[in-house]
């Protein structure tokens, strides 16, 4: 045990024994100046409220939040601090931000059914108070399984949950904390697994069924998760919180005029509600109603200054410039230390985007810095680890293995696979083939990836993917490409063709030529400063790891071009490369070049790509809808003085 360790479990003692100034005595050398983590500061807070020196609380708790903005014990201090000064509804707005983001906090829960129905909000009072006997009744396990889960300590919460449930295999509570745990985690096959299991045991637990949604959503089984908000809805049709789910799946599965209609009527019973106002506006956008998308972007935020999922939106958009009056609140709202982590990192690549249209670039190159940092201490990405798992490609995957399976794996020359990196000219080349009378244009699709996932195995620590591929029967390798063909069906409209642009598709070239040999595999390459510095300023909605540093992204993009280099020589002619610079130069000529490889005949709508309606869902959506354009080449020059990290890491 470490020093502050040893003085951070005397002081817990001491408060414990009611010692609060012996407690503060401890913890305050940790803390001075601008010192002290998040135990140590939560410590002196409790002890200087108990102690009644109330502004040094308040000092220690906005240090507190400025480190870690949605720890919910940190909220539930404020709400006891406020209480102490008898400000009931500054606790009441306190202990509300607690149980969102720990709705594990009993001691939050039971304050706010007091507080509120001394204010006379009754219903809000009884809700409260039934939560809290909820959290009252779980068994001590779950209480702090669900307690390490919303505090991040996910590794001890799902020990604790596997241990629970193996003496209690039938308690859906604990599965669905465990899939919840998986969720945190990115394991979504496990996560559905347990929430339909679960959902079988209890078919009437609303949360339960809300939750199985969430997981059949993010592994893009937007049908079956239709199916169940469909369920929901039909129970209960003026539940708001029903009609945004199917709406948000209506919009999924490529029905908008039935999401509309829903948000509609969310809005018609909350016409400020920030979170419908935002995701009405992604719908708008992704189906080319720009102005439209704008004004809802705009009320989301002018109903809730801190939304910064809004403000981010519009930035996304690549064509909308933020007033002065826009900007100065979003530095109003990134000036809060209470702002929360997503809100924080949605305005700063926001500002990043405002400041870049003003040609104000060391501001600009501030924000998106930061925006990174933010996202980089979220993630669990190694770029060591991925460079050790592309290079295992190229050990495993050998000319000798794909000669084993000449004539193996499922016919179907259906798919076109549109891989590489983000931000490379992959929707462009999309949108040009979807224009085509014979091709549809889908989603990046998770199939392979999840595929890769499956044959991983589930020893943690141990993957047996790609050597697996070895060990695969010709009878096997059919089975998955036809398994992914029906997969993939409800994305399509009827056409032959269909695409698939998974960016991340380039790591498992080897596996989809095994299983589908008659697939189209293009490569979608652009110059390496421009993807990797246009991949650094984009915020992905969830993946995309590596592009939240420059040296990652960097290192991405060298052990990509590397892997793409074993692809051409183990497999000659089976990847089509396309450069973005060639497609800008000559689009006629490379778009016939695309047409050919697949076996298609050149159609005239493909060079009026831009024309062609269609729910474009990227980041490039607005971009694919106008002509072709070279506003993107070269954008990473004026901001040349910070990438020095970025050049060293592309070396060659």
């Amino acid at each position: 045990m470490s020093d502050q360790d040893t003085i951070l479990a005397s002081a817990q003692k001491a408060l414990q024994a009611g010692d609060f100034a012996g407690g503060l005595t401890l913890v305050e050398p940790l803390i001075e100046g601008d010192g002290g983590d998040e135990q140590t500061l939560y410590i002196a807070a409790v002890a200087a409220r108990y102690l009644k020196r109330f502004s040094d609380a308040e000092d220690y708790q906005n240090r507190l939040r400025a480190i870690s903005p949605e720890y919910g014990r940190a909220w539930q201090e404020a709400g006891h601090l406020a209480v102490a000064r008898n400000r009931p509804e500054a606790a009441i707005a306190a202990y509300a931000r607690a149980v969102r983001f720990n709705p594990a906090l009993d001691a939050s829960w039971r304050e706010l059914a007091r507080l509120q129905a001394a204010a006379g909000r009754d219903a809000e009072a009884r809700a409260a108070s039934l939560q809290q006997q909820r959290i009252a009744a779980l068994p001590h396990e779950l209480l702090a399984v669900t307690n390490h889960l919303h505090e991040g300590r996910l590794l001890r919460a799902e020990e604790i949950c596997r241990h629970y449930l193996r003496m209690h295999p039938r308690d859906t509570e604990g599965m669905r904390l465990l899939a919840q745990i998986g969720i945190r985690q990115g394991i979504f096959d496990d996560a559905e697994f347990l929430l339909e299991s679960a959902v079988t045991f209890a078919p009437d637990d609303i949360q339960l069924r809300l939750d199985y949604i969430d997981a059949l959503h993010r592994r893009q089984k937007f049908e079956r998760s239709r199916e169940e908000a469909e369920a929901l809805h039909a129970r209960d049709p003026d539940n708001p919180v029903f009609q945004s789910h199917l709406a948000i799946e209506s919009m999924q599965t490529g029905d908008y005029d039935r999401a509309f209609e829903l948000f509609d009527q969310v809005l018609e019973k909350l016409p400020r509600d920030p979170a419908t106002l935002t995701s009405r506006g992604h719908a708008l956008k992704t189906m080319g109603k720009q102005p439209e998308a704008v004004e809802s972007y705009r009320a989301a935020f002018a109903a809730k200054p801190d939304q910064g999922d809004a403000y981010y939106a519009l930035a996304n958009l690549k064509t909308y410039s933020f007033t002065d009056a826009e900007m100065a609140a979003m530095r109003e709202q990134a000036a809060r230390p209470d702002l929360a982590f997503m809100d924080r990192v949605h305005i700063a690549f926001a500002l990043g985007k405002a400041y870049e249209d003003r040609g104000e670039y060391a501001e600009s190159f501030a924000h998106y810095r930061e925006g990174n940092d933010l996202k980089r201490t979220q993630t669990r990405y190694s770029a060591d680890a991925m460079s050790a798992e592309l290079a295992r490609q190229r050990e495993v995957c050998t000319a000798d293995l794909f000669a084993c399976h000449e004539g193996d794996g499922h016919p179907a020359p259906d798919p076109i696979f549109i891989l590489g990196l983000p931000r490379a000219g992959s929707t462009l080349l999309e949108q040009i083939l979807a224009s085509h009378s014979q091709v549809d244009g889908t989603l990046e699709l998770p199939n392979i990836l999840a595929l890769a996932h499956r044959l991983r195995g589930r020893k943690a620590g141990a993957s047996r993917y790609p050597d697996i591929l070895g060990d695969l029967s010709g009878e096997q390798l059919a089975d998955f490409g036809r398994q992914f063909i029906e997969d993939t069906r409800i994305h399509r409209q009827g056409a032959p063709f269909f695409i698939d642009k998974m960016p991340n598709n380039f790591r498992h070239i080897g596996l989809i030529h095994l299983i589908l040999p008659n697939a189209t595999i293009i490569d979608a390459r652009r110059d390496p400063m421009d993807c990797c510095f246009s991949g650094f300023k984009q915020l992905f909605a969830e993946g995309q790891e590596f592009t939240y540093g420059l040296e990652q992204i960097g290192r991405y993009y060298a052990d990509y071009v590397d892997l793409m280099e074993h692809w051409d020589e183990v497999l000659p002619g089976r990847v089509l490369r396309v450069r973005h610079e060639d497609v800008l130069d000559d689009l006629e000529g490379q778009t016939r070049r695309m047409l050919d490889h697949i076996g298609l005949p050149f159609e005239e709508q493909c060079l009026a790509f831009h024309e062609t309606r269609r729910a474009v869902r990227t980041a490039s959506s607005e971009q694919v809808r106008q002509p072709i354009t070279r506003a993107g080449q070269g954008a990473w020059k004026p901001y040349e003085a910070w990438l020095d990290p970025l050049k060293a890491a592309l070396g060659q």
